[in-house]
């Protein structure tokens, strides 16, 4: 009798589409094994293309690609940064990076993503006690759900201050029919080996303003001048995306439109199979304005109504069954890292860490395997 645990079903693993081997041999024989080659030039014209916008930028990681466009957008040491609390690390991160100050924004309960009347509220309030406009409104898309951008951008029009898009969850994602970080100054993706897509590591910065890409793609490569001996006249960085996990990318970049499906079909099915059950409810849209990757299938359970089980007892319990699952972001303004800067809190990213949980959501999943992370949660409930 095998005595073999059975693979772990993950939250979300790499999935190759079998084409990405052809564009790295292809950057190997012509010995283009360097952060610049024709993968990167193709794969930036793919994601342009894709997007609809007008210029790309190819970059080590998505935090990388956060990192550049605060400089780029002129965040100094002191300067305040309006952020998503609800959110990865790598989001706020780079504001510390600069010297700058995470001022963070709560949630609204819709669609987990900042909220516009409390971003209000703060930019009123920071003026009022710093003198001062912040200079940035940082904002995410959070597990692929758009933000409400119509509220954002009008916000961004009245007090003039422009706005940067964390997508690094939500490649494929639209609003109104427009990709997210599209809407403004620039946007930014990430290629991390758990996202929709993956070049094993990487990220792009994207942007209607051409100038502003050259100027990420410059900083990228060490910020050397246009000289034939090697001169710097600002700091630069080695950010740039390597033109091996360029082909990687344009590999999958072939199949995008599929994992997508893929990720949305997992979404439904985990919706009707716990729609009969109560305690359970889902991230959704909320209106066709909303079109989500569902790059995560996200849950909230509320005790009150599980007869007491808690997400924390149906992650361990799916741990026992070898399924992944990951509690929600904890919010930045509870680490203890970011606890001294301002925030403007409702409680209700709190509520959501408190009660989250991602469910395994890869398009290499099969019906099996989601059938038994659906039957594994709902017999953990019904037990109690």
């Amino acid at each position: 009798m095998s005595t073999e645990s059975p693979e772990m079903i993950r939250l979300s693993s790499p999935h190759m589409s079998g084409r990405e081997m052809k564009y790295v041999v292809d950057a190997m024989e012509r010995n283009q094994v360097f952060p610049l080659g024709q993968n990167v030039t193709d794969f930036e014209e793919a994601l342009r293309t894709y997007s609809g916008t007008a210029a790309c930028s190819c970059l080590s990681s998505g935090t990388a690609a956060i990192h550049l466009a605060l400089i780029i957008l002129g965040v100094q040491p002191g300067d305040e940064v309006l952020c998503s609390t609800f959110t990865f690390v790598a989001s706020a991160n780079p504001i510390i990076y600069l010297q700058a100050r995470p001022v963070f924004i709560d949630s609204e309960p819709s669609t987990w993503n900042m909220d516009p009347n409390l971003l209000r509220q703060a930019i009123k309030e920071r003026i009022r006690k710093t003198g001062k406009k912040p200079k940035l409104i940082l904002v995410v898309h959070l597990y692929g759900m758009p933000a409400d951008m119509e509220g954002i951008m009008a916000i961004s029009k009245e007090f003039d201050i422009p706005v940067l898009e964390d997508a690094a969850e939500a490649l494929g994602s639209t609003y109104d029919g427009h990709h997210c970080g599209t809407y403004g100054i620039m946007g930014v993706y990430s290629f991390n080996g758990n996202k929709i897509i993956t070049t094993s590591g990487g990220g792009a910065l994207i942007s209607s303003n051409e100038t502003l890409c050259r100027q990420a793609t410059f900083l990228s490569t060490q910020a050397r001048d246009p000289a034939p001996h090697y001169q710097h006249s600002q700091i630069g960085y080695n950010y740039r995306m390597s033109n091996i996990c360029a082909g990687i990318g344009l590999g999958q970049m072939e199949v995008l439109t599929d994992r997508i499906t893929k990720r949305r079909e997992h979404n439904t099915f985990y919706r009707n199979a716990f729609k009969q059950t109560e305690g359970i409810t889902l991230l959704t849209e909320t209106s066709q304005r909303y079109h989500s990757n569902y790059w995560l299938t996200t849950i909230l359970i509320n005790p009150a109504e599980t007869g007491g089980v808690t997400h924390e007892d149906i992650r361990l319990k799916l741990n026992q069954y070898h399924i992944e699952t990951r509690p929600l972001w904890k919010p930045m303004h509870l680490q203890p890292i970011f606890t001294p800067y301002p925030s403007y809190i409702s409680g209700v990213s709190e509520t959501l860490f408190n009660k989250g949980l991602c469910l395994p959501s890869g398009s290499l999943m099969t019906e099996t395997e989601r059938q038994k992370v659906a039957d594994t949660l709902l017999n953990t409930i019904n037990r109690s």
